[in-house]
C-alpha cells in the first residue's frame, strides 16, 4: 500500500483557499430605509460595491457592517428600482483617495468627483481615507500666532498654528458668516473646506461670496450637501482631512475649516442606527462617540513642526443647548471654543462672540505676559459689565461702589465697538493689539 503524503494534500488544500479569495458577487436580499443586506459576497467594512438591477439599473454602496454571512451596505443614491435578487459585486475594498497640488481650485464631492464642470483632477498619490496617525511625541508644538484677521479673536482668543477650535452656536447665529471673514482674512498657505450635511445653495454662495476667484486658487471645496446619502457625507469629511494632511506633509500651513461637525455626527447616527447600533444620548450611538475625537486628532501640527493643520470646527448647539452631546465631546476634545450668542446677534452685534464661555487654551503659549495681561484685562471688564448689568440699567448701581465696575462702565462702549467688525473688513494682528492697548489706557 503506498505511503500517502498528508501534509502535501493539505498544502494542495491551503494553496486552493487562499487561490479563491473572498466571494466577489452576491445578491441582494434585503431593503430596510437605507440598509441594504446582501448574502453570498464576502467583502471588509470600506468596501464599494456596484448594485445591479433591472434593465441594468446600477448604483454604487459602502460595505457599513455585517452579521453572521449577511453584509450590510449603505447606497450613495436613492435605491430606486432596486428589487430582491439583484446581483452585488465588489468594485474596490478600500477606500482611497487621489490627491496632488490638481486638487486646487477645485470643488469635488465626497469621492473625489467635480461638482465645478470641469474635468475630473488627475492626481499621482493615493493615501487612505482615514489618514496615517502621528505618534504625540512626535507632533510639534502649538508656538506660533495665526493672524485670522478677526479683532475678538486675534486679540482675546489668540489662536496658534496647529490648534483645533469649535465655532459654537445654535442655528442663524452667524456661524456662517464668521466662518466666512475667517476664511478671507487668515494668512494660511492652503485652504481646505469641507461643507458637510448644510444646505445646498450654501456652496456656491459661500464660493462666491467668502472664497472669490482668488481665495479659490489656493483652496480646496469638498462639498456633501444635507440631501446626499450619509455614507458620502461620512466620505467628504474623511475627505477633507485627508487632503489637509497631504499638503501639511508637504510642509505647508493648512488652514481646514469643517461645516460642520454636527452634520457629521448625524450621518455617522443614520449609518449606526440602520445597521443596529443601540443609541445612546439624544440617540446617538457609541460609533459617534469614538469618530469625533478621531476626526479631530488627525489635525493639529506636523512630525517635528513640519506643517500644520489649524481646524475649525462649526458646533451646532441644538435647541441653544450648551450641554448638548455634541457639543460636549468637541470642547472635551478641541484646543478652545467660540462660543456665539443668539442675544448678541439679535441686537445687531456681528460677530455675535460671546467672550463667556469662550476660550483658547493655548494662548498663553502664544503672547507675551504683557499682550495676555491686556486680554484678561478686557475680559474681566466685559464680564463684570455682564454680570451687574440688571443692577446697572435700572439705575441700582451706584457709582464708586467698585472701582473695577467704574471702569467696566466708563468703556463700555468702546469695548463693544472692539468685539464689532464689518463682514469684508479684516484687522491684523498687530493693529489689533494697538487698538487694544489704546482702549485700556483711555
Amino acid at each position: 500500500m503506498p505511503d500517502l503524503d498528508f501534509g502535501l494534500e493539505v498544502d494542495q488544500l491551503q494553496v486552493k483557499v487562499r487561490s479563491a479569495g473572498p466571494t466577489r458577487s452576491g445578491t441582494l436580499v434585503r431593503l430596510v430605509g437605507l440598509r441594504l443586506e446582501a448574502r453570498g459576497i464576502m467583502a471588509p467594512v470600506g468596501s464599494c460595491c456596484e448594485v445591479i438591477g433591472d434593465a441594468g439599473l446600477r448604483i454604487e454602496a459602502e460595505v457599513v457592517g455585517f452579521s453572521d454571512k449577511t453584509l450590510y451596505l449603505m447606497p450613495f443614491s436613492e435605491p430606486v428600482g432596486i428589487g430582491p435578487g439583484a446581483l452585488v459585486r465588489v468594485l474596490t475594498e478600500n477606500g482611497h483617495a487621489s490627491l496632488g497640488p490638481e486638487l486646487l481650485g477645485r470643488v469635488i464631492d465626497g469621492r473625489g468627483e467635480p461638482l465645478d464642470g470641469k474635468p475630473k483632477p488627475l492626481c499621482s498619490s493615493r493615501l487612505s481615507l482615514l489618514g496615517l496617525p502621528i505618534n504625540p511625541m512626535e507632533r510639534g508644538p502649538i508656538d506660533r500666532v495665526l493672524d485670522v484677521g478677526v479683532k475678538a479673536i486675534n486679540g482675546l482668543l489668540t489662536l496658534g498654528r496647529g490648534q483645533r477650535v469649535g465655532l459654537v452656536a445654535g442655528s442663524g447665529v452667524g456661524k456662517s458668516v464668521l466662518l466666512g471673514m475667517l476664511t478671507r482674512f487668515t494668512k494660511a498657505d492652503i485652504v481646505v473646506i469641507g461643507l458637510v450635511g448644510e444646505r445646498g445653495r450654501e456652496v456656491k454662495a459661500f464660493i462666491a461670496e467668502s472664497l472669490g476667484e482668488e481665495g479659490l486658487a489656493k483652496s480646496v471645496v469638498i462639498a456633501a450637501p444635507a440631501n446626499v446619502s450619509p455614507v458620502l457625507r461620512l466620505k467628504a469629511a474623511n475627505l477633507t482631512h485627508v487632503v489637509a494632511e497631504y499638503f501639511r506633509d508637504q510642509g505647508k500651513d493648512v488652514l481646514m475649516l469643517v461645516d460642520s461637525l454636527t452634520r457629521v455626527a448625524h450621518a455617522q447616527r443614520e449609518i449606526g442606527l440602520a445597521i443596529g447600533e443601540p443609541p445612546t444620548s439624544k440617540g446617538y450611538p457609541p460609533s459617534v462617540f469614538a469618530l469625533l475625537p478621531n476626526l479631530i486628532e488627525r489635525a493639529g501640527v506636523g512630525r517635528h513642526g513640519y506643517g500644520s493643520i489649524t481646524a475649525i470646527y462649526t458646533v451646532l448647539a441644538e435647541g441653544d443647548d450648551a450641554n448638548d452631546p455634541i457639543v460636549d465631546i468637541a470642547r472635551a476634545s478641541l484646543d478652545g471654543q467660540v462660543m456665539l450668542s443668539r442675544k448678541l446677534a439679535d441686537a445687531a452685534h456681528y460677530p455675535a462672540i460671546d467672550l463667556t464661555g469662550s476660550i483658547s487654551r493655548v494662548m498663553q503659549n502664544l503672547l507675551s505676559p504683557a499682550d495676555l495681561k491686556q486680554a484678561n484685562r478686557f475680559r474681566r471688564l466685559w464680564s463684570l459689565y455682564q454680570q451687574n448689568v440688571d443692577l446697572i440699567q435700572v439705575g441700582a448701581y451706584q457709582l464708586g461702589s467698585n472701582v473695577e465696575i467704574d471702569q467696566a462702565i466708563l468703556l463700555r462702549q468702546a469695548m463693544e465697538n472692539f468685539l464689532r467688525q464689518d463682514m469684508y473688513t479684516g484687522l491684523d494682528e498687530n493693529t489689533t493689539r494697538l487698538e487694544l492697548n489704546h482702549l485700556l489706557q483711555m
